[in-house]
């Protein structure tokens, strides 16, 4: 992921401001925050800056995907193409919830910055839960506030302590 990241921070460089970049890198599915810290740590932008702007960027679709990722669950449920994909995708989110922890769970999923985890996903998953914005929305900020605060840690901190960067 990483070389993907750096290929892509590279390209944006060259034509927007780093700040921008770092924005916009933070709002891609997959990537997401962790790599936006990463971006801006590259691009050498301030921690602080660099966590409210990722942060901004990772957030700005989520509300989008709360409100429509039941919606196309159940459109891709209506194609035989898309039809075991949606099931297995609705089994797997209801698999993993626990009625009385199902927000819990949401922060836990989102705050761990590893793949396959993050507000994209936390989102979809919420939405096919039936969970209301108005409960998800707080608790995937906090989880992707936390992710942030690790993902600094460990670009920011580490990665300056021992000599890289």
């Amino acid at each position: 992921m990483e070389v993907i990241i750096d290929n892509m921070v590279s390209f944006l460089d060259q034509h927007l401001s780093p700040e921008l970049v770092a924005f916009l890198v933070s709002m891609l599915p997959v990537v997401e925050l962790r790599g936006g810290i990463i971006a801006a740590y590259a691009l050498g932008i301030d921690w602080l800056p660099a966590l409210l702007i990722c942060t901004l960027g990772n957030m700005l679709p989520i509300p989008f995907v709360l409100l429509f990722g039941r919606k196309l669950v159940d459109w891709m449920k209506k194609f035989k193409l898309f039809r075991r994909i949606a099931n297995r995708m609705e089994n797997k989110a209801h698999e993993h919830s626990m009625k009385k922890f199902k927000l819990l769970g949401l922060f836990i999923f989102v705050a761990i910055p590893l793949p396959g985890t993050g507000a994209w996903t936390g989102a979809f998953v919420a939405s096919i839960l039936n969970l209301r914005m108005k409960d998800a929305l707080p608790v995937i900020t906090a989880g992707v506030l936390t992710a942030g605060l690790v993902m600094l840690i460990l670009s920011f901190g580490l990665l300056h302590s021992i000599g890289i960067g």
